[in-house]
């Protein structure tokens, strides 16, 4: 199980790298792709939340496997809002993201970042820095939802 789900991420980031025509032969497969890595991160996000939040008992190994999940997928939906990719298909994308690329870009790296910080605070092991970095990343995708996307 665990060799399946490195080789489909890993099949996952080499896809990040072509350019997003290739990756796309129709609008709604890029609006489908965005918005599978988008659920999948939430999913694991949810895990590393119940965590910090005392819901869930905290386990430092789950917390950085769910960790690793969430930065990989941090990279991967941006490569789906190409042109066209604005209606349709249950897309809940606003408009801003295409009249403010430059705040949707700085808002999608912040985001890496922030992830990025989640995971290393996971890898120490203590759940204070961990919640902290949770804090920290929660705000940065409610930043871009509010900015970004639909209700």
């Amino acid at each position: 199980m665990k060799k399946s789900v490195s080789t489909a991420l890993a099949a996952l980031m080499v896809a990040v790298a072509l350019p997003a025509a290739a990756q796309f032969q129709k609008t709604e497969d890029a609006i489908e792709y965005r918005q599978g890595a988008f659920f999948v991160m939430g999913q694991h996000f949810g895990r590393i939340g119940a965590m910090a939040n005392g819901k869930a008992p905290f386990d430092a190994k789950a917390a950085v496997d769910n960790a690793e999940i969430v930065a990989t997928l941090a990279k991967l939906p941006w490569a789906a809002f190409g042109e066209g990719t604005d209606k349709g298909h249950g897309t809940k994308a606003k408009p801003e993201i295409w009249k403010e690329q430059d705040k949707f870009k700085a808002a999608a790296i912040k985001m890496q970042d922030e992830t990025g910080k989640l995971l290393v605070a996971a890898k120490t092991g203590d759940l204070a820095q961990l919640k902290t970095a949770f804090g920290s990343t929660a705000q940065t995708c409610k930043a871009c939802h509010d900015d970004f996307r639909s209700k």
